[in-house]
């Protein structure tokens, strides 16, 4: 992967302080990003910022809330390639919160990047009263790295967790494309997409250093509280059949897609055929069909 990548409303006058896009994907289905609705902190520092797409009309229209991957190392990717799919579900009719959040490098990693994560919650509770989303019908959205807070952000974890014990504040769906389901479980795969060792620095330190780290994110012991959980693989190989299976025991519906000749942003980008193959079956889980 390494290779192919080189809550309140911001005030204009006061524009987020964000590096200049390091990567924009989706221009070949020659579908430019919309401009956002708003561009919402959550936090005070250069990457604690989320962009809000809403469609057009009163809605109310279902939320899709979503993390870019780049694996979790700071200069590698940031919110702006995921930008062209969240501008195709905007036209069909889906919001969505397109999410930046530290890495590796600038003060992400344990626990940073799940104190990130852990705040956008406040971005939704706000949205709450926004009569054009319907926050029943949420959805958590990961590609690559991103998969990682798209299942957190629905795990209930104890004092051991990255950000001391907390409840998922709230019931969803979550889509991941081409991302891990357990990070001690699927390192290695995951380790050979970005070219480099990812995991072990975000963590902290490998399994056999840090376990109980790995323990406590692990869908073996802290499943995620979904309704659905989709994975569409393209580089990646299905996850680690044993997470798959705690998660199913916990009542998540989980389905898993293989595009094994696609690239690993063909299944994001509005246009590509491997996108294109999966998009009706992803706006089912959108609008909680």
């Amino acid at each position: 992967m390494a290779a192919m990548l080189a809550g309140c409303a911001v005030n204009p006058a006061d524009p987020p302080a964000a590096a200049a896009p390091l990567g924009m994907y989706g221009t070949d289905a020659h579908l430019a990003p919309s401009k956002p609705d708003r561009t919402l902190r959550y936090a005070n520092h250069p990457r604690g910022f989320a962009d809000l797409r809403v469609p057009a009309g009163k809605g109310p229209f279902p939320l899709a809330v979503i993390f870019h991957g780049g694996c979790w190392k700071t200069g590698i990717a940031d919110r702006n390639y995921m930008a062209p799919l969240a501008t195709r579900w905007q036209h069909l009719d889906i919001a969505t919160l397109n999410v930046d959040y530290r890495e590796v490098g600038d003060g992400g990693g344990w626990p940073g990047s799940f104190a990130d994560w852990a705040a956008v919650e406040d971005l939704l509770r706000d949205l709450v009263d926004d009569r054009r989303i319907d926050m029943t019908r949420l959805t958590f959205v990961g590609h690559s790295a991103g998969a990682l807070p798209a299942q957190w952000l629905a795990a209930s974890q104890g004092p051991d967790g990255p950000v001391a014990a907390r409840v998922g504040a709230f019931r969803a769906n979550a889509i991941v494309f081409d991302g891990p389901a357990d990070l001690a479980r699927d390192q290695a795969p995951f380790d050979a997409l970005c070219e480099f060792s990812s995991v072990a620095p975000f963590m902290g330190g490998t399994v056999a250093e840090v376990p109980d780290r790995y323990a406590a994110i692990s869908p073996l012991g802290h499943p995620a509280q979904l309704r659905r959980l989709e994975f569409v693989q393209a580089r990646l190989p299905s996850p680690d059949a044993d997470a798959l299976a705690a998660l199913r025991a916990a009542g998540v519906q989980v389905g898993v897609t293989l595009k094994p000749d696609a690239s690993h942003f063909d299944v994001i980008t509005p246009g590509a055929e491997a996108y294109q193959a999966v998009e009706p079956q992803l706006l089912a889980i959108l609008r909680q069909q």
